[in-house]
Protein backbone atom coordinates (compact mmCIF):
# COMPACT_ATOMS: atom_id res chain seq x y z
CA UNK A 1 0.00 0.00 0.00
CA UNK A 2 1.09 3.22 -0.68
CA UNK A 3 2.71 5.46 1.75
CA UNK A 4 2.45 9.36 2.23
CA UNK A 5 4.22 11.44 4.64
CA UNK A 6 4.66 15.68 5.01
CA UNK A 7 7.74 17.36 3.81
CA UNK A 8 8.33 21.37 4.17
CA UNK A 9 9.83 22.23 0.49
CA UNK A 10 11.78 25.90 -0.10
CA UNK A 11 9.87 27.59 -2.64
CA UNK A 12 13.27 29.47 -3.74
CA UNK A 13 15.47 26.81 -3.84
CA UNK A 14 13.93 23.36 -3.55
CA UNK A 15 15.59 22.36 -0.03
CA UNK A 16 13.96 19.74 1.55
CA UNK A 17 13.08 19.31 5.46
CA UNK A 18 11.46 17.49 7.72
CA UNK A 19 9.80 20.01 10.04
CA UNK A 20 8.73 23.89 9.18
CA UNK A 21 12.13 26.29 8.99
CA UNK A 22 11.82 30.12 9.16
CA UNK A 23 15.14 30.31 7.19
CA UNK A 24 16.82 27.93 4.58
CA UNK A 25 19.68 26.56 5.54
CA UNK A 26 20.56 26.68 1.71
CA UNK A 27 19.96 30.09 0.29
CA UNK A 28 19.14 32.12 2.95
CA UNK A 29 15.67 32.98 2.17
CA UNK A 30 12.97 33.48 5.23
CA UNK A 31 9.57 32.01 5.11
CA UNK A 32 10.09 29.76 1.81
CA UNK A 33 9.21 26.86 3.46
CA UNK A 34 6.07 25.36 2.15
CA UNK A 35 4.07 21.77 3.12
CA UNK A 36 4.10 19.00 0.40
CA UNK A 37 2.90 15.45 0.53
CA UNK A 38 4.51 12.85 -1.17
CA UNK A 39 2.99 9.30 -1.90
CA UNK A 40 5.37 6.68 -1.57
CA UNK A 41 5.18 3.00 -3.13
CA UNK A 42 8.06 0.81 -2.12
CA UNK A 43 6.18 -1.92 -4.45
CA UNK A 44 6.46 0.47 -7.42
CA UNK A 45 9.97 1.78 -6.90
CA UNK A 46 11.43 -1.79 -6.41
CA UNK A 47 9.67 -3.10 -9.89
CA UNK A 48 11.44 -0.26 -11.40
CA UNK A 49 14.75 -1.08 -10.67
CA UNK A 50 13.96 -4.90 -11.70
CA UNK A 51 13.12 -3.28 -14.93
CA UNK A 52 15.90 -1.06 -15.11
CA UNK A 53 18.09 -3.83 -14.53
CA UNK A 54 16.95 -6.16 -17.34
CA UNK A 55 17.35 -3.05 -20.15
CA UNK A 56 19.86 -0.78 -18.93
CA UNK A 57 22.88 -2.85 -19.07
CA UNK A 58 26.97 -1.26 -18.83
CA UNK A 59 28.56 -1.04 -22.04
CA UNK A 60 32.24 -0.04 -22.79
CA UNK A 61 32.34 3.39 -23.77
CA UNK A 62 34.89 3.17 -26.89
CA UNK A 63 31.45 1.05 -28.50
CA UNK A 64 29.33 3.86 -28.62
CA UNK A 65 29.58 6.11 -31.85
CA UNK A 66 29.72 9.78 -31.32
CA UNK A 67 27.09 11.79 -33.50
CA UNK A 68 27.21 15.10 -35.26
CA UNK A 69 25.77 17.24 -33.41
CA UNK A 70 22.95 18.43 -35.73
CA UNK A 71 22.01 22.28 -35.40
CA UNK A 72 19.54 24.59 -36.63
CA UNK A 73 20.18 28.06 -37.40
CA UNK A 74 17.46 30.51 -35.90
CA UNK A 75 17.88 33.32 -38.13
CA UNK A 76 19.96 35.41 -35.39
CA UNK A 77 23.83 35.40 -35.53
CA UNK A 78 23.72 36.84 -32.35
CA UNK A 79 21.51 34.18 -30.90
CA UNK A 80 23.47 31.38 -32.81
CA UNK A 81 26.87 32.78 -31.23
CA UNK A 82 25.50 32.38 -27.76
CA UNK A 83 23.83 29.15 -28.99
CA UNK A 84 26.93 27.88 -30.28
CA UNK A 85 26.18 27.60 -33.82
CA UNK A 86 22.12 26.93 -33.29
CA UNK A 87 19.44 25.35 -32.33
CA UNK A 88 20.82 21.59 -30.99
CA UNK A 89 18.17 19.41 -32.48
CA UNK A 90 16.63 17.38 -29.06
CA UNK A 91 18.02 20.07 -26.51
CA UNK A 92 16.21 21.61 -23.92
CA UNK A 93 16.27 25.07 -23.45
CA UNK A 94 15.72 27.44 -20.54
CA UNK A 95 15.30 31.67 -21.24
CA UNK A 96 14.61 33.92 -18.21
CA UNK A 97 14.53 37.21 -17.22
CA UNK A 98 12.60 39.82 -15.93
CA UNK A 99 8.88 40.32 -17.08
CA UNK A 100 8.24 42.67 -20.44
CA UNK A 101 12.05 42.38 -21.10
CA UNK A 102 11.20 40.85 -24.28
CA UNK A 103 11.55 37.32 -23.70
CA UNK A 104 7.83 36.53 -25.73
CA UNK A 105 8.80 38.57 -28.60
CA UNK A 106 12.16 36.97 -28.86
CA UNK A 107 10.84 33.84 -29.22
CA UNK A 108 7.90 34.55 -31.55
CA UNK A 109 10.39 35.98 -33.87
CA UNK A 110 12.73 33.02 -33.55
CA UNK A 111 9.52 30.95 -34.70
CA UNK A 112 8.75 33.02 -37.34
CA UNK A 113 12.88 32.92 -38.84
CA UNK A 114 12.86 28.81 -39.01
CA UNK A 115 10.21 29.00 -41.48
CA UNK A 116 10.71 26.01 -43.75
CA UNK A 117 11.64 23.81 -41.22
CA UNK A 118 8.71 22.00 -39.75
CA UNK A 119 5.83 22.67 -37.33
CA UNK A 120 6.36 25.09 -34.82
CA UNK A 121 4.16 24.67 -31.45
CA UNK A 122 3.54 27.66 -29.03
CA UNK A 123 1.99 26.86 -25.78
CA UNK A 124 0.99 29.64 -24.00
CA UNK A 125 -0.38 29.54 -20.29
CA UNK A 126 -0.35 33.46 -19.40
CA UNK A 127 -1.80 34.89 -22.97
CA UNK A 128 -4.77 34.04 -25.04
CA UNK A 129 -4.50 33.21 -29.19
CA UNK A 130 -5.63 37.00 -30.07
CA UNK A 131 -2.94 38.23 -27.82
CA UNK A 132 -0.61 36.53 -29.47
CA UNK A 133 -2.07 37.51 -32.90
CA UNK A 134 -2.07 40.80 -31.62
CA UNK A 135 2.37 40.79 -31.01
CA UNK A 136 2.50 38.14 -34.38
CA UNK A 137 0.77 41.15 -36.43
CA UNK A 138 2.81 43.39 -35.20
CA UNK A 139 6.23 41.87 -35.24
CA UNK A 140 5.25 40.79 -39.21
CA UNK A 141 4.92 36.93 -38.43
CA UNK A 142 4.56 35.34 -41.87
CA UNK A 143 5.19 31.44 -40.80
CA UNK A 144 2.15 29.41 -41.54
CA UNK A 145 3.64 26.26 -39.41
CA UNK A 146 3.20 27.89 -35.94
CA UNK A 147 0.82 26.43 -34.25
CA UNK A 148 -1.30 27.46 -30.70
CA UNK A 149 -2.18 25.65 -27.87
CA UNK A 150 -3.71 27.90 -24.67
CA UNK A 151 -2.95 24.86 -22.17
CA UNK A 152 -1.75 25.10 -18.41
CA UNK A 153 -2.49 21.23 -18.06
CA UNK A 154 0.79 19.40 -18.80
CA UNK A 155 -1.11 15.92 -19.76
CA UNK A 156 -2.89 17.67 -22.51
CA UNK A 157 0.45 19.53 -24.06
CA UNK A 158 2.16 16.15 -23.91
CA UNK A 159 -0.40 14.68 -26.02
CA UNK A 160 -0.16 17.35 -28.73
CA UNK A 161 2.92 17.24 -28.66
CA UNK A 162 3.20 13.30 -29.21
CA UNK A 163 0.53 13.94 -31.66
CA UNK A 164 1.72 16.92 -34.22
CA UNK A 165 5.47 15.65 -33.28
CA UNK A 166 6.74 19.12 -34.12
CA UNK A 167 10.52 20.37 -34.96
CA UNK A 168 10.29 23.01 -31.94
CA UNK A 169 7.96 23.64 -29.22
CA UNK A 170 7.77 26.80 -27.30
CA UNK A 171 6.48 26.74 -23.32
CA UNK A 172 5.45 30.13 -22.50
CA UNK A 173 5.86 29.70 -19.14
CA UNK A 174 6.93 26.82 -17.22
CA UNK A 175 5.49 28.32 -14.30
CA UNK A 176 1.92 28.20 -14.99
CA UNK A 177 1.90 24.80 -16.15
CA UNK A 178 0.54 22.17 -13.71
CA UNK A 179 0.33 18.15 -13.50
CA UNK A 180 -3.03 17.02 -12.33
CA UNK A 181 -0.72 14.39 -9.97
CA UNK A 182 0.12 16.74 -7.68
CA UNK A 183 -1.57 18.86 -5.22
CA UNK A 184 0.54 21.82 -5.39
CA UNK A 185 -0.43 24.96 -6.70
CA UNK A 186 1.19 26.12 -10.13
CA UNK A 187 4.42 27.43 -9.84
CA UNK A 188 5.68 25.83 -6.77
CA UNK A 189 8.68 23.63 -6.78
CA UNK A 190 7.24 19.99 -7.18
CA UNK A 191 5.13 21.26 -9.80
CA UNK A 192 8.01 23.49 -11.52
CA UNK A 193 10.36 20.03 -11.40
CA UNK A 194 7.18 17.46 -12.32
CA UNK A 195 6.79 19.16 -15.64
CA UNK A 196 10.46 19.86 -16.59
CA UNK A 197 11.06 16.15 -16.17
CA UNK A 198 7.67 15.11 -18.42
CA UNK A 199 8.71 17.74 -20.98
CA UNK A 200 12.23 16.67 -20.91
CA UNK A 201 11.10 12.72 -21.19
CA UNK A 202 8.45 13.51 -24.24
CA UNK A 203 11.11 15.96 -26.19
CA UNK A 204 14.10 14.52 -26.38
CA UNK A 205 12.75 11.25 -26.84
CA UNK A 206 11.63 12.72 -29.61
CA UNK A 207 14.35 14.71 -30.68
CA UNK A 208 11.98 17.86 -30.54
CA UNK A 209 13.40 20.75 -29.73
CA UNK A 210 12.13 22.76 -26.61
CA UNK A 211 12.77 26.53 -25.06
CA UNK A 212 11.09 26.79 -21.69
CA UNK A 213 10.33 30.34 -20.62
CA UNK A 214 10.79 31.33 -16.97
CA UNK A 215 10.27 34.25 -14.56
CA UNK A 216 12.86 35.19 -12.42
CA UNK A 217 12.84 36.14 -8.70
CA UNK A 218 13.51 39.54 -7.03
CA UNK A 219 17.15 38.12 -6.90
CA UNK A 220 17.50 38.21 -11.02
CA UNK A 221 17.18 34.34 -10.42
CA UNK A 222 14.89 31.94 -12.57
CA UNK A 223 12.04 31.33 -10.23
CA UNK A 224 11.75 27.16 -8.79
CA UNK A 225 14.03 24.97 -7.42
CA UNK A 226 17.82 25.14 -8.80
CA UNK A 227 17.75 21.66 -10.12
CA UNK A 228 15.37 23.31 -12.75
CA UNK A 229 18.82 24.44 -14.47
CA UNK A 230 20.50 21.30 -14.16
CA UNK A 231 18.33 19.52 -15.82
CA UNK A 232 18.15 21.62 -19.47
CA UNK A 233 20.87 21.44 -21.56
CA UNK A 234 21.27 25.33 -21.74
CA UNK A 235 20.52 28.32 -19.58
CA UNK A 236 19.86 31.28 -20.59
CA UNK A 237 19.26 35.19 -19.87
CA UNK A 238 17.75 37.97 -21.35
CA UNK A 239 19.07 41.40 -19.38
CA UNK A 240 18.34 45.08 -19.43
CA UNK A 241 17.96 48.16 -17.95
CA UNK A 242 14.16 49.38 -18.05
CA UNK A 243 14.88 52.62 -19.63
CA UNK A 244 17.75 51.46 -21.94
CA UNK A 245 16.12 50.30 -25.41
CA UNK A 246 19.56 47.38 -25.34
CA UNK A 247 18.78 43.78 -24.51
CA UNK A 248 21.57 41.47 -23.60
CA UNK A 249 21.58 37.50 -23.95
CA UNK A 250 23.73 36.15 -22.38
CA UNK A 251 24.43 31.83 -22.00
CA UNK A 252 25.18 30.72 -18.40
CA UNK A 253 24.83 26.93 -18.86
CA UNK A 254 25.32 25.53 -22.26
CA UNK A 255 26.05 21.65 -22.78
CA UNK A 256 27.01 22.52 -26.80
CA UNK A 257 29.10 25.45 -26.31
CA UNK A 258 30.77 28.07 -24.75
CA UNK A 259 29.35 29.65 -21.76
CA UNK A 260 29.15 33.67 -20.57
CA UNK A 261 28.43 34.12 -24.08
CA UNK A 262 26.43 37.21 -24.91
CA UNK A 263 24.03 38.34 -27.63
CA UNK A 264 22.70 42.04 -27.94
CA UNK A 265 19.86 42.87 -29.16
CA UNK A 266 17.86 46.50 -29.45
CA UNK A 267 14.21 46.32 -28.70
CA UNK A 268 12.13 48.63 -31.03
CA UNK A 269 8.74 48.86 -32.23
CA UNK A 270 8.96 46.05 -35.10
CA UNK A 271 10.97 43.60 -32.38
CA UNK A 272 14.25 42.95 -31.38
CA UNK A 273 16.52 43.56 -33.78
CA UNK A 274 20.62 42.43 -33.35
CA UNK A 275 23.50 44.40 -33.04
CA UNK A 276 25.99 42.71 -34.83
CA UNK A 277 28.44 44.93 -33.39
CA UNK A 278 28.04 46.12 -29.71
CA UNK A 279 31.28 48.14 -29.34
CA UNK A 280 30.01 50.70 -32.00
CA UNK A 281 26.89 51.71 -29.44
CA UNK A 282 28.75 51.50 -26.73
CA UNK A 283 30.84 54.10 -27.17
CA UNK A 284 30.05 57.70 -27.88
CA UNK A 285 31.12 59.76 -31.02
CA UNK A 286 30.63 63.53 -29.44
CA UNK A 287 33.24 65.68 -30.56
CA UNK A 288 34.56 66.99 -27.58
CA UNK A 289 36.53 65.26 -25.16
CA UNK A 290 35.79 66.09 -21.38
CA UNK A 291 37.21 64.78 -18.26
CA UNK A 292 36.31 61.47 -16.33
CA UNK A 293 35.58 59.18 -19.85
CA UNK A 294 37.72 56.75 -21.51
CA UNK A 295 37.59 53.57 -23.41
CA UNK A 296 37.93 49.98 -21.78
CA UNK A 297 37.92 46.49 -23.37
CA UNK A 298 36.41 43.59 -21.20
CA UNK A 299 36.06 39.58 -22.52
CA UNK A 300 32.17 38.44 -22.64
CA UNK A 301 32.30 34.46 -23.77
CA UNK A 302 34.74 34.84 -27.10
CA UNK A 303 33.88 38.01 -28.10
CA UNK A 304 35.91 41.54 -26.86
CA UNK A 305 33.92 44.26 -26.21
CA UNK A 306 34.68 47.92 -25.39
CA UNK A 307 32.91 50.35 -23.81
CA UNK A 308 33.03 53.62 -22.70
CA UNK A 309 33.43 54.45 -18.90
CA UNK A 310 32.21 58.00 -17.29
CA UNK A 311 33.54 58.82 -13.71
CA UNK A 312 32.23 62.59 -11.77
CA UNK A 313 33.94 63.24 -8.72
CA UNK A 314 33.03 66.08 -6.33
CA UNK A 315 33.09 67.59 -2.64
CA UNK A 316 31.42 65.34 -0.41
CA UNK A 317 28.84 67.48 1.72
CA UNK A 318 28.47 65.06 4.15
CA UNK A 319 30.88 63.60 6.61
CA UNK A 320 30.85 59.92 4.83
CA UNK A 321 32.03 60.50 1.17
CA UNK A 322 29.35 58.71 -1.31
CA UNK A 323 30.34 56.04 -3.96
CA UNK A 324 28.43 54.51 -6.84
CA UNK A 325 28.72 52.39 -9.16
CA UNK A 326 26.60 51.73 -11.94
CA UNK A 327 27.75 48.26 -14.31
CA UNK A 328 30.08 47.39 -11.79
CA UNK A 329 30.38 46.28 -8.36
CA UNK A 330 30.21 48.34 -5.47
CA UNK A 331 32.92 46.43 -3.38
CA UNK A 332 35.15 46.75 -6.27
CA UNK A 333 34.67 50.32 -6.82
CA UNK A 334 35.99 50.92 -2.72
CA UNK A 335 38.96 48.80 -3.31
CA UNK A 336 39.95 50.59 -6.23
CA UNK A 337 39.45 54.06 -4.93
CA UNK A 338 41.31 52.48 -1.37
CA UNK A 339 44.38 51.72 -3.81
CA UNK A 340 44.40 55.07 -5.76
CA UNK A 341 43.85 57.13 -2.52
CA UNK A 342 46.98 54.66 -0.57
CA UNK A 343 49.24 53.99 -3.99
CA UNK A 344 48.79 57.46 -5.96
CA UNK A 345 48.20 59.62 -3.02
CA UNK A 346 45.07 61.35 -4.23
CA UNK A 347 43.07 62.59 -1.51
CA UNK A 348 39.74 60.98 -2.34
CA UNK A 349 38.87 60.63 0.92
CA UNK A 350 36.61 63.81 0.67
CA UNK A 351 34.82 63.21 -2.64
CA UNK A 352 31.52 61.91 -3.70
CA UNK A 353 33.00 59.18 -6.58
CA UNK A 354 30.45 58.23 -9.42
CA UNK A 355 31.01 55.83 -12.24
CA UNK A 356 28.83 54.58 -14.65
CA UNK A 357 29.38 51.69 -17.64
CA UNK A 358 27.55 53.65 -20.83
CA UNK A 359 24.81 51.64 -22.45
CA UNK A 360 23.92 49.45 -19.31
CA UNK A 361 26.35 46.49 -19.61
CA UNK A 362 27.26 45.31 -16.19
CA UNK A 363 30.85 44.03 -16.28
CA UNK A 364 32.46 41.44 -13.60
CA UNK A 365 35.84 41.01 -15.58
CA UNK A 366 38.94 42.83 -13.78
CA UNK A 367 40.71 43.74 -16.89
CA UNK A 368 38.39 47.02 -16.61
CA UNK A 369 39.82 48.06 -13.14
CA UNK A 370 42.87 49.96 -14.80
CA UNK A 371 40.52 52.03 -16.49
CA UNK A 372 38.31 52.72 -13.30
CA UNK A 373 41.05 54.23 -11.14
CA UNK A 374 42.22 56.03 -14.93
CA UNK A 375 38.80 57.69 -15.25
CA UNK A 376 38.75 58.30 -11.50
CA UNK A 377 41.91 60.27 -11.59
CA UNK A 378 40.85 62.27 -14.62
CA UNK A 379 38.35 63.69 -13.81
CA UNK A 380 39.63 64.28 -10.26
CA UNK A 381 42.36 66.30 -11.39
CA UNK A 382 40.33 67.71 -14.42
CA UNK A 383 42.31 66.37 -17.31
CA UNK A 384 40.93 64.60 -20.06
CA UNK A 385 42.10 61.12 -21.44
CA UNK A 386 42.81 61.23 -25.28
CA UNK A 387 39.75 59.58 -27.23
CA UNK A 388 41.99 57.38 -29.59
CA UNK A 389 43.00 55.48 -26.25
CA UNK A 390 41.91 52.59 -24.48
CA UNK A 391 42.89 51.18 -20.97
CA UNK A 392 42.94 47.80 -20.10
CA UNK A 393 44.62 45.50 -17.15
CA UNK A 394 44.00 44.29 -13.46
CA UNK A 395 45.63 46.00 -10.62
CA UNK A 396 46.15 44.70 -7.34
CA UNK A 397 46.19 45.90 -3.82
CA UNK A 398 50.03 46.91 -3.71
CA UNK A 399 49.26 48.79 -7.46
CA UNK A 400 50.74 46.96 -9.81
CA UNK A 401 48.95 46.10 -13.29
CA UNK A 402 48.92 42.69 -13.70
CA UNK A 403 48.54 40.57 -16.71
CA UNK A 404 45.26 39.59 -18.39
CA UNK A 405 44.21 37.30 -20.96
CA UNK A 406 43.02 37.04 -24.68
CA UNK A 407 45.06 40.58 -25.37
CA UNK A 408 45.80 40.15 -28.92
CA UNK A 409 41.55 39.55 -29.29
CA UNK A 410 41.47 42.94 -27.04
CA UNK A 411 43.88 44.90 -29.48
CA UNK A 412 42.48 43.89 -33.02
CA UNK A 413 39.18 44.96 -31.70
CA UNK A 414 40.53 48.20 -30.56
CA UNK A 415 42.02 48.45 -33.89
CA UNK A 416 39.44 47.55 -36.33
CA UNK A 417 37.63 50.64 -34.35
CA UNK A 418 40.01 53.28 -35.36
CA UNK A 419 41.40 53.47 -31.75
CA UNK A 420 45.42 54.66 -31.84
CA UNK A 421 46.87 54.34 -28.60
CA UNK A 422 46.55 51.30 -25.83
CA UNK A 423 47.77 51.09 -22.28
CA UNK A 424 48.45 48.09 -21.41
CA UNK A 425 49.95 45.78 -18.78
CA UNK A 426 53.98 45.22 -19.03
CA UNK A 427 53.81 41.86 -19.17
CA UNK A 428 51.17 41.68 -21.61
CA UNK A 429 53.57 44.04 -24.03
CA UNK A 430 56.47 41.68 -23.75
CA UNK A 431 55.16 38.76 -25.03
CA UNK A 432 53.10 40.38 -28.14
CA UNK A 433 54.17 38.42 -31.47
CA UNK A 434 51.40 40.23 -33.76
CA UNK A 435 52.31 43.64 -34.94
CA UNK A 436 49.42 45.89 -34.74
CA UNK A 437 49.02 49.24 -36.27
CA UNK A 438 48.61 51.00 -32.65
CA UNK A 439 50.95 52.62 -30.41
CA UNK A 440 51.04 49.70 -27.14
CA UNK A 441 52.18 51.46 -24.23
CA UNK A 442 53.10 48.61 -21.40
CA UNK A 443 52.88 50.15 -17.90
CA UNK A 444 54.14 48.16 -14.57
CA UNK A 445 52.17 50.10 -11.90
CA UNK A 446 49.41 52.73 -11.15
CA UNK A 447 51.62 55.34 -11.13
CA UNK A 448 53.59 55.19 -14.10
CA UNK A 449 49.71 54.68 -16.17
CA UNK A 450 49.13 58.18 -14.45
CA UNK A 451 52.67 59.30 -15.96
CA UNK A 452 51.67 58.15 -19.12
CA UNK A 453 48.44 59.57 -19.63
CA UNK A 454 49.46 62.69 -18.27
CA UNK A 455 47.42 63.15 -14.96
CA UNK A 456 49.83 64.27 -12.84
Amino acid sequence: MAKSKIIFVCDECGYESAKWLGRCPACGSWNSFFEQKIVESKNSSLKANAEGNKTNIPQKLNSYEAKETIRTSTGFEELDRVLGGGLVKGSLILLGGEPGIGKSTLILQLCDKVKGEGKVLYVSGEESAEQIKLRSDRLQIKNDDILFLGETDIDIVNQNIINLNPKLVIIDSIQTMYSEELSAAAGSVSQVREITTQIMKVCKSRNITTIIIGHVTKDGNIAGPRVLEHMVDTVLYLEGERYFSYRILRGVKNRFGSTNEIGMFEMKGEGMCEILNPSDVLISDTEDNPAGSTVVSCIEGTRSILVELQALTTQSVFGIPKRTANGIDYNRLALLIAVLEKRAGMALGGQDVYLNVVGGLKINEPSIDLGILMVTASCYKNCPIDKGTVIMGEVGLTGEVRRINMIEKRLKEAEKLGFKKCIIPESNRKVLKDNFKLDIIGVKDVNEAIRKLGLK
